[in-house]
Order: structure tokens, then sequence, then C-alpha cells
């Protein structure tokens, strides 16, 4: 009895190609990876040289770490990663808040540069998910009608 091939019975969706992705999610991806990057830089360098807590550097520059995460899985493309990513950059707007406003010049200045890359990151973050999660017109909808 011979065996049936069920090599094409598989229901998954094909696997998320970006290079086939429209334009506005290749840019929200983009933004996305820039501000994220953007953020790590900028937190690097605020606690290690432009104004630190202590005199050559502090201990609060490996709060960059949990930002480096998130790297792999915004370069693979994983839709896990932007959503959780979207959640986790609110505790680094609250710390560009606090410290907006109780830390002088210059530290208040990074501060509030952190605030503005934490929006710009949920905003990317937010926008690459919902331009993932939307669903393209059905075909017949999109031809004209024949009789």
């Amino acid at each position: 009895m011979p065996v049936p091939d069920r090599s094409n019975l598989s229901s998954a969706p094909p696997p998320y190609q970006p290079t086939t992705a429209p334009a506005a999610v290749r840019r929200a991806r983009s933004v996305a990876v820039a501000s994220l990057l953007a953020l790590i830089a900028l937190s690097l360098a605020w606690e290690l040289w432009l104004a630190p807590l202590r005199p050559g550097g502090s201990w609060l520059a490996l709060k960059a770490l949990p930002l480096c995460l998130p790297l792999a899985g915004f370069l693979k493309n994983r839709m896990y990663t932007y959503r959780w990513v979207s959640l986790m950059v609110w505790l680094y707007f609250t710390e560009g808040i606090v410290r907006g406003w109780s830390d002088r010049p210059p530290s208040n200045w990074l501060a509030w540069a952190e605030v503005a890359l934490c929006i710009v990151l949920f905003t990317a973050c937010t926008a690459h998910i919902r331009l993932r999660l939307r669903k393209p017109a059905p075909l017949a909808a999109a031809a004209p009608a024949t009789l």
C-alpha cells in the first residue's frame, strides 16, 4: 500500500519574510532598531562620560544591558520581541521623566533625550505590530465584478 504524501498538509502559514513586507512595515522596523541603538548609546555615554553620577563613570551604565537583549529579536524580526519591548521601554521613560525633573544640566537634558527616544521606540514598535497584523484586502473586493 503506497504511503500518501503529507508534506503539503501543513496548515501553518509561511514564515514572515521582511524582504516582502510593505514599505511601512520595513520603515517601522528600521526606526525601531535605530531608536533602540540610539537609546543604548545614550545610556552608555550618559553614565560613563557625559554626565555620570560619580566622576569617572558609574555602575548605572549597566542599565544599557537589558536594552541589548531585544537586538537579536529585532534583527530576526520576531513579533514577540516588538511586543515586550513596547512594554519594557516605559521603565526607561519613567527614569527619564524622574531624572529630567530632578537632575541638573546637562544630565536633565540627556534625560529628556531619553524620554524622546523612548517615545519614538514605543511608537515604532506599536506601528510595526499593527502594520504586520493588518489583514490584506480580499481579492474579491479588489477585483471588479464581472457577470
